[in-house]
């Protein structure tokens, strides 16, 4: 079998409301989309969502970042793996979202060849996943419980609340929601590096009788030995985000005893093949890991549902892009339950079980 042709497309889809953090604001998904096809008529699906205040890329650099790869995959190997991801994370430093999206596409066309849901080819079996839904930074406490009723009417039972204020501004939003949700709704604040480490230590400490469960990100992507210096000053996990873009970042901060969870992001890791390392040295450190998101549509989450199914040891899940957006471009893939509130169905399709409709996709380029 070999790589017979790539089309690389862009997907626009606004979100129902913007997605406001410390470091920027989402207004909907600007992605890119890749097919790869194979000559025995296997097709792989893969999506990239780019994010450049966190990763430093756009999806015009995807997009074109994503027709040097499409040259560089034809008439190779699909189901080698390994030998295909060295070849892209060779070839590229950056741009983890678009080789995201090629890796996302070899694993389906690999679970596919195999007749089986990713899930299971990557060696794991049903378990029930559940995600989180994020409150973005609202102006006022009114307004952020607001946003926290209309989640909790929708039955979720963790929510996500973005913080990183100034001072100890935050505290309020937090402690209104507490109040709201009552104690069994696990509630988890995500600073996206928006606090120094007095302030964190602060607001994590004003936070002490809300019973959260981590602070990610409290602080810059660089500083891991303040990191390290805050999980030893407060009694409240840390989860790294930003921090943990590949492996070697994984290997660094558990050394360095940085981070309690590890959040991988395979558009912020180039994929599946790396988010396997990062979750196996997550594990053997006994550091359980969270998957995330960007802006993604239910396709490459349906890619990160499979692999967090397939490894318990992947224990948070904020897989929640999809539900804001307006309109869905996805065929088949993961689907939100209608009556529980987070609960994430996956189908036994082969594959991630997703395509997108190639109809929602505009300016395809071809490669053969």
């Amino acid at each position: 079998m070999i790589i017979s042709q790539v089309d690389i497309y862009t997907i626009d889809v606004p979100f129902g409301q913007p997605l406001k953090v410390t470091i920027g604001t989402m207004y909907g998904a600007e992605n890119v989309a890749v097919k790869i096809t194979t000559d025995s008529g296997l097709v792989g699906w893969g999506e990239a969502s780019p994010c450049a205040y966190i990763v430093g890329d756009t999806q015009q650099t995807n997009y074109q970042t994503g027709q040097q790869l499409a040259q560089l995959m034809i008439g190779k190997d699909p189901l080698a793996i390994e030998a295909r991801m060295t070849e892209i994370n060779g070839y590229i430093v950056r741009e983890a979202s678009i080789r995201s999206a090629f890796d996302m596409a070899l694993y389906d066309i690999a679970a596919k060849a195999a007749n089986m849901p990713l899930y299971q080819f990557l060696g794991g079996e049903r378990r029930e996943i559940r995600t989180d839904l994020t409150i973005g930074m609202q102006a006022t406490v009114e307004q952020t419980v607001e946003a926290a009723k209309v989640i909790l009417g929708n039955g979720f039972d963790a929510i996500k609340m973005k913080v990183g204020r100034p001072g100890l501004e935050d505290v309020a939003h937090v402690k209104a929601v507490r109040e709201l949700a009552g104690p069994d709704v696990h509630i988890k604040v995500d600073s996206n590096q928006g606090w120094d480490f007095p302030t964190a230590v602060a607001n994590i400490n004003a936070m002490a009788p809300l019973n959260l469960q981590y602070s990610e990100q409290p602080l810059a992507v660089w500083d891991f030995d303040n990191l390290a210096r805050l999980r030893d000053k407060v009694n409240l996990p840390i989860c790294a985000d930003e921090s943990v873009f590949d492996d070697k970042d994984a290997l660094k901060l558990i050394k360095l005893g940085a981070a309690d969870y590890l959040n991988i992001k395979l558009g912020k890791s180039g994929g599946i093949h790396t988010g396997l390392k990062i979750n196996a040295i997550a594990e053997a450190a006994g550091c359980k890991c969270m998957i995330g998101c960007f802006a993604e549509s239910r396709l490459a989450l349906s890619a990160a549902a499979h692999f967090a199914m397939a490894r318990p040891n992947v224990y948070f899940l904020d897989l929640d892009s999809a539900y804001e957006f307006v309109t869905d471009p996805v065929i088949g893939g993961m689907t939100y339950d209608e009556k529980i509130g987070g609960l994430i169905h996956l189908t036994d399709a082969p594959g991630h079980g997703a395509a997108f409709d190639e109809d929602a996709l505009k300016n395809r380029v071809t490669f053969n």
